[in-house]
């Protein structure tokens, strides 16, 4: 891992096509500003990772998963009347 020291202004260059500015210190944290082509994708973690979370939480059924489903498609299920075999002339 590269660590630098950069002060407000100061930028950081990625290949040819990405620059990061450093716009300021607050406090703890530091504001940047990320200048990259469209078709890179630039996430937080922290974000990232919540939702890969959540995908999973959401993929993992509970445990009566399958009884409620079947009770729910039950209550909308008409009821089916027996209807009597047709004589044949």
């Amino acid at each position: 891992m590269l660590v630098l020291t950069r002060k407000s202004g100061e930028q950081i260059l990625i290949g040819d096509d990405i620059v990061i500015t450093v716009l300021e210190g607050r406090g703890d944290g530091v504001r940047i500003g990320i200048d990259a082509p469209r078709g890179v994708k630039i996430q937080r973690q922290e974000v990232l990772r919540a939702v890969e979370e959540a995908n999973v939480a959401a993929a993992d059924p509970a445990p009566d998963a399958e009884e409620r489903i079947k009770a729910m498609l039950a209550a909308r299920r008409p009821a089916v009347k027996p209807t009597a075999p047709l004589d044949n002339p």
